[in-house]
């Protein structure tokens, strides 16, 4: 016999409600991860109460932003942690709901899944300031989480890291999600941190079928016009584990498409 897998989705769902009435949860029941990361629920936890709060027979662990309709993370999981966190510790963006950590610790191993949403800096230079802020305090925040356990952060991180990670780079040089200094955080973190891009580590070459996201403008999802936002950031230990990675296109239930690796366990 084989080892078994575990298999980890991340999804910005770009609303919980919005995803759940494009046939979001008979895909999970059908795909059958043992944990997905979610990110962008857009609700708060009245919402979530007595509707979503199991998915699949998993039951979800959230942060929610103070904001109504906003931001706001979770995951669904099959197994039950031993510890819930939910922010890292820095008020302007635990307000935001960016962050929700589950540990799963035995006398052996210390072992956590992280969702995370990344700040967008589309909307204007006050936000790229705001996502610059959020990069700044996150980084030693990994840096200080790896030296005391194996994690794997999924989330939407709104950074394309190289030229191979969206189509349109020449013209996007200049856009939040493309910008030198976000390229270069992403460079950071994976050599200076050691933090491993799961999905390039499986696909170090590939292209259009690597993108998680389209913008609703123009026919971008159905000219394949993407970006790839969404990742499996790994302790290399984690990483290792790592036998395939697949997007799933077929069905649309946001405007990010769910990204799943399986893990040998």
């Amino acid at each position: 016999m084989g080892k078994s897998l575990f298999k980890l989705t991340s999804l910005n769902l770009n609303g919980i409600r919005s995803a759940s009435s494009k046939g979001l949860e008979a895909w999970v029941h059908q795909s059958r991860p043992d944990c997905i990361c979610v990110q962008e629920v857009k609700a708060q936890a009245p919402d979530v109460q007595g509707r979503f709060e199991k998915l699949a027979d998993m039951n979800g662990y959230f942060h929610f932003a103070e904001k109504k309709g906003y931001s706001g993370v979770g995951v669904y999981t099959r197994s039950e942690p031993s510890e819930v966190i939910t922010g890292f510790g820095h008020p302007e963006f635990d307000a935001e709901g960016r962050y929700v950590e589950l540990r799963f610790d035995t006398a052996s191993e210390k072992r956590s899944i992280i969702s995370c949403y990344f700040p967008s800096g589309s909307s204007g230079e006050e936000r790229q300031q705001a996502k610059y802020r959020f990069l700044d305090r996150i980084f030693p925040h990994l840096v200080s989480l790896k030296s005391q356990r194996e994690f794997i952060l999924c989330g939407d991180v709104n950074i394309a890291h190289q030229e191979i990670d969206l189509k349109n780079w020449k013209s996007n040089q200049k856009n939040s999600g493309f910008l030198p200094d976000e390229r270069a955080w992403m460079t950071r973190l994976l050599s200076e941190a050691g933090l491993v891009d799961v999905y390039r580590q499986l696909h170090p070459t590939a292209t259009d079928e690597a993108y998680t996201w389209w913008s609703n403008r123009g026919q971008a999802y159905a000219k394949n016009v993407g970006w790839r936002l969404d990742y499996h950031l790994a302790t290399p230990a984690w990483a290792a584990k790592a036998r395939s990675a697949s997007i799933f296109k077929a069905d649309k239930f946001s405007d990010h498409a769910p990204i799943s690796i399986e893990y040998a366990e």
